[in-house]
C-alpha cells in the first residue's frame, strides 16, 4: 500500500486517518499489474465495494502515476449496485461521482464522519444509491455532492427526480466551490485548482431544475 498511500496523501492531499479507516475495512487496495506486452509492471489504487454478505462485488481502478494521462475505470465484472461505499448508523447518506471525491469531502468534513453513509457512483448512474436505500431503510436524508460542472449538475437533477418519484423528498444538493471536492482541497492548500462551471444550461434555470442547499 506504500505507493497508493503516497498518491492519496501527497498527490491528492487526503487525510491520513480517513484513508487509513477505509484501508482497514479492506475498501482500498494497491494492485500490481503487468503491461499488455509484459515488459513493465503498474501499480494502481483499487476501490472495492461489498454486498451485505461481505462479498466483493465491485472494483474501481485508478492509476496512481502523476505523469501523463491517468487510467480510471470499473473492472469488467463489477456489479454497479455495489460500488465503493461506507455504511454508517445515521439516517444520512452522501453521494459522489468518484471514490476520491468521496474521500476528499470526508477529509474536509471530518467531524463525526463515521456515523454517516457515503457512496461513490463510479460514474453518474444511481443503481448503487437505490441499492443502499433498499438495504438500509434507516437512510432518509440524501446529500447529492456530485461534481460542480454541467455533467454533474445534470446528473444531480436526474437523480433528484428519481428519488422524488421513489418517495425520497429529503434531498439536499451540496456543491464544491471548485470543480470537485479534491479541487477544493488543492485550492485550500494554495495550489492551482480547476474552477467550477458556474453557468448551467439555460433550460435548467428556466424550469427551476436546480435545487440548492
Amino acid at each position: 500500500m506504500r505507493r497508493v498511500f503516497a498518491y492519496l496523501l501527497k498527490s491528492r492531499m487526503l487525510d491520513y486517518e480517513v484513508v487509513s479507516a477505509f484501508a482497514e475495512k479492506r475498501l482500498i487496495y494497491e494492485s500490481l499489474e503487468p503491461s499488455k506486452d509484459g515488459s513493465r509492471q503498474y501499480h494502481n489504487a483499487i476501490f472495492v465495494g461489498y454486498d451485505l454478505e461481505g462479498k466483493a462485488r465491485h472494483a474501481h481502478k485508478k492509476g496512481i502515476y502523476t505523469v501523463g494521462k491517468s487510467y480510471r475505470g470499473n473492472l469488467e465484472s463489477s456489479n454497479p449496485r455495489y460500488s465503493f461505499h461506507w455504511n454508517g448508523k445515521s439516517s444520512e447518506i452522501y453521494v459522489f461521482e468518484a471514490p476520491i471525491d468521496l474521500l476528499s469531502y470526508i477529509s474536509l468534513h471530518k467531524a463525526g464522519w463515521k456515523e454517516h453513509s457515503y457512496v461513490a457512483l463510479c460514474g453518474v448512474g444511481s443503481q448503487v444509491l437505490f441499492q443502499m436505500l433498499q438495504d438500509h431503510p434507516e437512510l432518509k436524508k440524501i446529500h447529492l455532492c456530485l461534481d460542480h460542472d454541467l455533467a454533474g449538475l445534470k446528473a444531480t437533477e436526474r437523480i433528484r427526480q428519481s428519488l422524488a418519484e421513489a418517495g425520497y423528498p429529503d434531498v439536499e444538493l451540496e456543491l464544491s466551490t471548485w470543480k470537485d471536492w479534491n479541487e477544493d482541497i488543492k485550492a485550500m492548500r494554495g495550489m492551482e485548482a480547476i474552477p467550477a462551471e458556474e453557468k448551467p444550461p439555460p433550460q435548467m434555470v428556466e424550469e427551476g431544475m436546480l435545487q440548492m442547499a
